[in-house]
């Protein structure tokens, strides 16, 4: 989904969700600053860095939705 991105946290869970799945790396909160590294240029992390941060430790850690 990398040609369509948008400002808002729905793309921006779809493509962390994509580049989770292709990063190799045991500890959890390392593996999402090199997603973060990655998806540098999303509009909705360039626009709400923090809320971004929040929503991918709590897809993580809350919902351990991507194991």
């Amino acid at each position: 989904m990398r040609d369509k991105l948008y400002d808002n946290a729905d793309s921006f869970a779809i493509s962390f969700d994509e580049e989770w799945r292709n990063v190799e790396c045991d500890d959890l909160r390392l593996k999402i600053d090199k997603v973060f590294e990655l998806l540098h240029d999303h509009p909705f992390l360039i626009s709400n860095p923090e809320n971004a941060r929040k929503m991918a430790e709590f897809r993580i850690f809350s919902l351990k939705k991507l194991k």
